[in-house]
């Protein structure tokens, strides 16, 4: 069973707009989804699961934060 997720729209005003373990994606419930591995400089390092390699991405370039449900 695969497990749900709500999303909520990512505010890149906050001073925190998402935290390592965040579920990430540009669309709420789209695909890719990422799991922040870390933040730095206005960038997430992201990976699409555990093992894979994390990424840099900017983080404007998400829109939608998951909760794991």
């Amino acid at each position: 069973m695969t497990p749900s997720v709500t999303w909520a729209p990512l505010d890149h005003a906050a001073r925190e707009p998402v935290r390592a373990g965040d579920l990430v994606s540009a669309e709420a419930g789209g695909l890719p989804i990422y799991r922040v591995v870390a933040l730095e400089d206005g960038r997430a390092w992201v990976s699409t699961r555990e093992g894979a390699p994390a990424r840099a991405m900017p983080l404007a370039g998400f829109w939608w934060r998951g909760i794991d449900g």
